[in-house]
């Protein structure tokens, strides 16, 4: 007999996938506030790197990248539970931290259409988003894996499709 005031019991099987649905809210979100503060570093800095360019300005490739931050951050948020979202995540901030770690301690010069943006030295902004981007980086690895995980285990039992965003059998 179910005691006065108790929630209702969850089937034993619907269990592992209600905690993945939890551990991927949680990775959703530390994961969206990484790509969130890399966009708004990137965006509030663009003005300041117009004056560096050769075809394609600095200052125009931190607004594609707070576009691209800010555009991963929404979708990780509203479809976290689909791997490609988390991929895509994962792609932007890899490629933050690659472009802020390659052009910190590597002089490449101009490329094609693309600026010297070698810049050697740390600032307290640039040092904000390479955290961000590298902690978006390995959330949204985790994400991947958790996401995939639990699309199997939610068609392999059927349970609770409609939490995950997925149609049932």
């Amino acid at each position: 007999m179910k005691a006065k005031g108790s929630a209702p019991r969850v089937p034993s099987q619907a269990r592992p996938i209600l905690a993945l649905g939890t551990c991927l809210w949680v990775l959703r979100l530390l994961t969206a506030a990484g790509l969130a503060v890399d966009a708004y570093v990137h965006a509030d800095l663009a003005a300041n790197y117009d004056a560096v360019a050769k075809t394609i300005s600095q200052g125009d490739l931190f607004r594609i990248e707070a576009g691209a931050a800010a555009l991963a951050a929404l979708l990780v948020v509203l479809f976290g539970t689909r791997p490609l979202v988390w991929g895509c995540a994962l792609l932007v901030a890899a490629a933050g931290v690659a472009a802020v770690l390659l052009y910190r301690y590597v002089d490449v010069g101009s490329v094609g259409p693309l600026p010297n943006m070698y810049e050697p030295g740390w600032y307290p902004e640039k040092t904000v988003s390479a955290v961000a981007e590298a902690a978006a980086m390995v959330t949204a690895s985790a994400g991947v894996l958790l996401a995939r995980r639990l699309r199997t285990n939610s068609r392999e039992s059927g349970a609770v499709p409609a939490l995950i965003g997925t149609r049932s059998k």
